[in-house]
């Protein structure tokens, strides 16, 4: 039995990010929060699997987030929406996605191990996106532990724009602690004085000319700063005793974004940055309200044409997820009954907005069933998978066996798991190999038409393919006269031209060596169909909507082999950013791949080197970076789109 919706009025919101490298602390970081705030009992803990956020059994197995979560808390008449993120590299999509809807975040480092490499591409995500972002030195109570030298880690690596709120005593001791410096300390208002006035003028030339801020005065600036992006607070402690985390509490209600200026009123406007499954295997889409009031029984109109009807509405409230009436403005919601969403839909004007675009995955292996009595089972739980996160782009071939695209080895495992865990089937994974495309080398035609030895079906369809600009993928246009169109089988022209373009889409998804065939401009140069009352040599029973669907990839085959094709492969941008002394041996690998190199720059003991690099290559680079560079190095890597591979290309595997 549900809750009864609840009318009241809205409480203020702050969307809150959790960041981290892996094992950094950031989901016993969490634990405290929830248990500071007395949402729960007793911490979590994430090598018993007690957590709160870590759901998944691979996440409790390994220690690691893997699958964004929400938990809340109150801070006086704040709710602070807690979403934690992953931090392995596998998911850095996951992050981005989740990175649109935060007004606030904390990144969290280790004591110990500092700056990490994952930090280091989570602290440029955020400034590249503006999110205000606390920093929290956790594990000060491990042995090793010196945050002196993370702060200085962090001013080189990290950015300068720091401000230290405290000091910690007794490091690498169960009894370390962190005391926050008191407003009135004369030489942390000089500190705050100085790190403000890197972006502000005024305060600067007041401060020389002998005025004095207040330190309410200048803790309101440090406030403003921060929500700027332009100053990054620092706190200290340790997530498992609890040392420093009230004071990072202050910190979060005092420096963190109030809730914008978000209308109530208007459009519902909203961002889904994550999908489940309920009990029943419904889906449960996960929403950031940023305008508007949605309210149950509402219809909402998806990204991409895509619509539904919101059943119900729950907000995270007392420790748990409650039937509401409605989601306002600022908050987060769980939104029930929308078959049709999928995770990055939009909605109201967040459905115009520009959508968040990742490179596409580079890898791809196939799937099989251990009991091949789950077979069927297996299509219905990637496609489930898929929705919740479409990057995965589960598919069939065309003999049966489903495949699913990958960016990495931790990321097989996990689905691997949630099959196994989830949906109860065991499964296998082939060897991954790198997905490549096939594009048209020039324009190919072809036509089939009816009552003739060619064409066993009761329809004519003639085919134009050309190519078409690199990234354009493919584009489908009528170029016959409408009255030769079959519109007595669909609703519309409109209806007939979106069944073509799939019909089109699926026969183009395996070209003559097995890859997708892209970047083409298909067009329908002619059509007809048999009647009872023409010319003899257009006689014959009316056809269906089948005789199009058969008839169309024949034709299709037909023009790609006369256009020909050439089979190219991913190319990527890549960053590397590694110790100076380690560079040399880094372009001496590059070197060896022949990578083109665009860029290198040192600055103080660190090396950027920019390259294009060939996808095949990217999985052994990140696999060798870590020993080349003591485990130093960063790699950040873009798509830049496909290039024709010398020689013969690879046949995809059958």
């Amino acid at each position: 039995m549900h809750p009864r919706p609840s009318s009241s009025a809205p409480s203020r919101s702050l969307n809150l990010g959790i960041l981290a490298h892996v094992d950094a602390g950031k989901t016993t970081l969490t634990e405290r929060l929830l248990h500071l705030a007395g949402v729960i009992d007793e911490p979590g803990s994430v090598d018993s699997g007690t957590t709160q956020t870590d759901s998944l059994a691979l996440e409790r197995r390994r220690g690691i987030t893997i699958k964004s979560a929400v938990v809340a808390f109150t801070l006086d008449d704040l709710v602070v929406n807690v979403i934690d993120t992953p931090g392995h590299p596998d998911f850095i999509a996951e992050v981005e996605r989740v990175l649109g809807v935060l007004d606030g975040c904390v990144l969290v480092l280790s004591a110990v191990e500092g700056v990490q490499p994952q930090t280091r591409i989570l602290m440029r995500a955020l400034q590249r996106l503006g999110v205000p972002t606390l920093l929290f030195v956790n594990k000060i109570d491990r042995v090793g532990a010196d945050v002196d030298a993370v702060l200085e880690a962090v001013r080189t690596r990290l950015t300068p724009a720091i401000l230290p709120m405290g000091t910690a005593a007794g490091l690498g001791a169960r009894s370390a602690a962190f005391t926050a410096y008191a407003d009135h300390d004369r030489a942390f208002r000089e500190r705050e004085t100085v790190a403000l006035a890197e972006h502000d003028d005024a305060l600067l030339e007041a401060w020389l000319d002998g005025e004095d801020r207040t330190p309410d005065q200048l803790m309101s600036l440090v406030a403003e700063q921060t929500r700027a992006g332009d100053l990054h607070p620092v706190f200290a402690g340790s997530a498992a005793t609890g040392a420093g985390v009230p004071e990072l509490v202050a910190g979060i209600a005092r420096l963190l974004p109030g809730p914008h200026d978000e209308c109530v009123g208007g459009e519902p406007s909203g961002r889904v940055f994550k999908v489940d499954r309920g009990a029943a295997g419904e889906k449960v889409a996960y929403v950031r309200m940023f305008a508007g009031t949605l309210r149950a029984r509402q219809r909402v109109e998806l990204t991409g044409g895509r619509s539904g009807k919101v059943s119900g509405v729950e907000v995270f409230r007392d420790g748990r997820w409650t039937r509401a009436a409605e989601a306002h403005a600022g908050q987060v919601a769980r939104l029930l009954g929308l078959a049709a969403v999928r995770v990055g839909d939009g909605f109201g004007t967040s459905a115009r907005a520009e959508d968040h675009h990742f490179p596409p995955p580079t890898l791809e292996a196939s799937v099989e069933a251990c009991d091949p009595a789950q077979r069927p089972a297996l299509r219905v739980a990637l496609a489930q998978l898929a929705d919740q996160d479409p990057l995965i782009a589960a598919r069939t071939d065309e003999n049966g066996r489903p495949t699913v695209s990958l960016y990495g080895r931790v990321q097989q495992e996990v689905i691997a798991s949630t099959l196994a865990d989830e949906h109860g089937i065991e499964v296998e994974f082939s060897e991954a190999s790198v997905l490549h495309v096939e594009r048209l080398r020039r324009v190919g035609t072809s036509i089939e038409r009816f009552n003739t030895p060619t064409n066993p079906y009761w329809a004519t369809i003639g085919l134009r393919l050309a190519p078409a600009a690199p990234g354009s993928g493919v584009v489908f246009d009528l170029d016959v006269p409408l009255r030769d169109l079959p519109l007595f089988l669909f609703t519309s022209v409109e209806h007939f031209t979106a069944v073509m373009e799939r019909h089109v889409a699926r026969a183009l998804s395996r070209g003559p060596s097995g890859w997708e065939v892209t970047d083409c401009r298909v067009t329908l140069t002619e059509t007809a169909y048999a009647s009872w009352d023409g010319p003899p040599s257009q006689r014959g029973p009316l056809p269906t909507a089948l005789d199009f669907r058969k008839l169309v990839p024949v034709v299709v085959r037909q023009a790609v082999a006369d256009a020909t094709t050439q089979v190219c492969e991913p190319v990527l941008m890549v960053s590397l950013e590694v110790p100076t002394r380690d560079a040399p041996q880094l372009l001496t690998l590059l070197g060896r791949w022949g990578t083109e190199l665009t860029g290198q720059t040192s600055s103080g003991d660190l090396t950027r080197i920019d390259a294009r690099l060939l996808a095949a290559h990217l999985h052994d680079l990140q696999h060798q970076l870590p020993d080349l560079t003591g485990g130093e190095g960063v790699l950040e890597s873009r798509f830049d789109g496909y290039q024709p591979v010398r020689g013969r290309g690879p046949t995809r595997r059958r």
